[in-house]
């Protein structure tokens, strides 16, 4: 192939939103955003479900979503009761780049979580899995460092609400770093596709939402200037890209969006009370459900609300590992021990949406599934205390992996209430969420996607897409035929598709 119809820069904001951008760009906080949507088009993009970080950004990828993937969240169950492991790639399936690749066009992936780079006709620094991880070629991190003087920057440390300044700042200078980083690889490769992810303002949002749903006259100053910083670091990138010449397209993406958590669902305490999922002793949760009772009750009072604080600070990244093995003594990994696995029928582990039917209790026979299944689904849809909507893996996914999914899937609230797999608590609703609890902002499932560049028409009317539609668009953009089994809809003839 000589050379790409159109060459395309795709810039991923994880967890951007329109809820959050628009009135900034309203503001005038985000000049290159605002400029490159009145240039362009724009229009909301529906992720995949789960809506998390891993499955929707593979999805996004491969074009493929997570029942043909086998990939639901950042872990995967192994053959062993109560464990998991890391998701490590979304290969063997094949990337839309991949193609590009094999047909000569020179591409650039920065920041994509996965753990390792792989031999392709272009460049691979992954991100977020793993701060050590393989370069490709090899000597790509080097070259990355040369530029930036020191360290390529890594995912952000956990947040404490003592370094609450320190941390914005870092995420700042983060930011920046990782554009300058992006477009020297953009300038020195010239490469026909290049992928640039901002992982930082999905972090940022988590943290601090409830510091950013305000107007934005009343958004921390050191808030808007990361906003301001991440607008300019797209801009830099943008530039650079298209100094390396000919016809270019420049999309601005999220994996997912994102919104305010205003309570939690513990689907294992649930299904514990529904006598699904048994301890070998009756009494095990007993001193937790007294600690816990505590714990809430406390947060009616000032002085405990900030000792809370100070206290979930001190565990938060591993300074007291001791003191937090206690208190974690709660979690699913530590509580899995002293389940009674031959008499559990259902689990929620290891992604939080998911219930599975426990593979380890010999009644559990392939007849009663169903069964057991449509009980669930009822006993969930009429919970009385939230809205919760129940899934089968066929009725969202297609594909030859849904075995890897969980029995069930669930949304609650509309994602407002974020379900969870401890037993920390002695009720499986938690409505007032406690102040030391990790983050004030959840996922939601309208991303952004903002596309501007020679061929569009600006104001071109772009109705409702998903990240399954991408990687189509993305090759037919590019005058590449998509593979003809791409479940997503190309919408590149609004992009001004090459011929």
């Amino acid at each position: 192939m000589s050379g790409p119809a159109r060459r395309v820069l795709v810039l991923g904001l994880d967890g951007g939103t329109f809820d959050l951008l628009d009135p900034l760009m309203e503001a005038g906080e985000l000049p290159f955003l605002r400029s490159l949507a009145a240039k362009g088009i724009r229009g909301p993009l529906t992720s995949v479900y789960p809506a998390k970080t891993i499955p929707a950004w593979y999805s996004f990828a491969t074009g493929r979503d997570p029942g043909e993937l086998g990939v639901f969240g950042f872990a995967e169950p192994t053959d062993a009761p109560g464990q998991s492991r890391l998701v490590r790639s979304f290969r063997p399936v094949e990337a839309f780049w991949d193609r590009l690749s094999r047909l000569g066009v020179e591409v650039g992936i920065l920041n994509f979580p996965m753990l390792s780079g792989y031999p392709l006709h272009g460049f691979v620094l992954p991100g977020m899995l793993s701060e050590t991880s393989v370069t490709y070629p090899k000597e790509l991190r080097a070259e990355v460092e040369r530029t930036l003087g020191n360290g390529y920057p890594g995912e952000l440390p956990t947040f404490r609400d003592a370094e609450r300044d320190a941390w914005v700042a870092q995420a700042t200078e983060a930011v920046r770093r990782r554009a300058r980083a992006a477009a020297s690889l953009a300038e020195q490769h010239r490469p026909g596709f290049l992928f640039a992810l901002f992982r930082e303002t999905d972090r940022i949002e988590h943290q601090l939402w409830d510091e950013l749903d305000r107007p934005v006259a009343q958004i921390p100053a050191d808030l808007l200037e990361f906003w301001r910083a991440v607008d300019a670091a797209c801009a830099e990138v943008d530039r650079a890209f298209r100094a390396g010449g000919g016809p270019a397209v420049t999309l601005v993406i999220s994996d997912h969006g994102h919104g305010a958590v205003r309570s939690d669902f513990l689907t294992n305490r649930w299904l514990h009370g529904e006598k699904l999922l048994v301890f070998r002793t009756p009494r095990t949760l007993t001193l937790r459900n007294m600690t816990s009772r505590l714990a809430l009750a406390a947060q009616r009072l000032p002085i405990a609300v900030r000792a809370s604080r100070r206290v979930a600070d001190l565990l938060r990244g591993g300074r007291h590992p001791d003191l937090a093995r206690l208190l974690d003594s709660a979690s699913f990994e530590a509580s899995s021990a002293r389940i009674d696995w031959k008499r559990t029928v259902a689990f929620s582990y290891p992604v939080p949406e998911g219930i599975y039917l426990n593979p380890f209790n010999p009644e559990l026979t392939p007849e009663r599934r169903n069964a057991i299944l449509a009980d669930l689904r009822r006993r969930l849809e009429a919970y009385p205390e939230a809205k919760i909507e129940v899934f089968q893996p066929e009725e969202i996914y297609r594909g030859r992996n849904l075995g890897k999914a969980p029995a069930l899937l669930i949304r609650v609230d509309g994602m407002e209430t974020e379900p969870r797999m401890d037993f920390a608590y002695p009720k499986a609703l938690i409505r007032n969420r406690p102040s030391y609890f990790y983050g004030c902002g959840t996922h939601r499932m309208n991303g952004i996607l903002i596309g501007a560049g020679d061929g569009i028409t600006p104001g071109g009317a772009l109705g409702t897409t998903t990240l399954l539609d991408l990687a189509p668009t993305i090759l037919e953009t590019m005058g590449v035929a998509p593979p003809p089994n791409l479940p997503g809809r190309s919408f590149a003839r609004q992009l001004g598709r090459a011929a």
